[in-house]
């Protein structure tokens, strides 16, 4: 079982996110996780994964071109996805920079892919996704794990 989180990133806040949840993925025995830049994601780990966990930057309130640009070039494997978990995280630059906008703009890729989409849980923030203004703080760090974990056991529950 694995877990993909791909991810785009100017600035580096994205990908310290990126590597929290990972922390959360790697939690849960017996799910492996990989984790890439959009641009390096091949054919291969999207049909290998059994999750994945997308996140962007906000980029005028949806996802940057470079991880939406994954999701166009692989849309030939969209009839297999349909039993893989999906979950998305953002970061912004400004408090109200349009990070639920561009959850919701990963969350409908995913969908549209065919996929089980799930929000990070309850004891997080119970919303669309974890997202951040700036840098990733220690809330932040905390909700990014539980999120990647919840992701790991449903894929485990699923996959079983």
């Amino acid at each position: 079982m694995q877990v993909l989180i791909m991810y785009y990133t100017r600035s580096g806040n994205t990908e310290k996110l990126a590597r929290e949840i990972a922390k959360g993925v790697g939690q849960v025995k017996g799910v492996k996780c990989l984790v890439k830049p959009a641009a390096e994601v091949t054919k291969d780990d999207f049909i290998n994964s059994d999750g994945i966990i997308a996140g962007s930057p906000v980029y005028f309130g949806s996802m940057a071109a470079e991880l939406k640009q994954v999701f166009d070039k692989l849309v030939e494997v969209r009839d297999g996805m349909g039993s893989k978990v999906g979950a998305a995280f953002a970061t912004s630059g400004d408090l109200s920079g349009g990070k639920e906008t561009t959850l919701i703009s990963i969350i409908q890729a995913m969908l549209i892919y065919g996929m089980i989409i799930v929000g990070d849980p309850l004891d997080a923030t119970g919303h669309y996704g974890v997202s951040c203004c700036g840098a990733p703080d220690g809330n932040t760090c905390q909700n990014g794990v539980k999120l990647g974990r919840r992701v790991a056991e449903l894929v485990k529950k699923i996959i079983s």
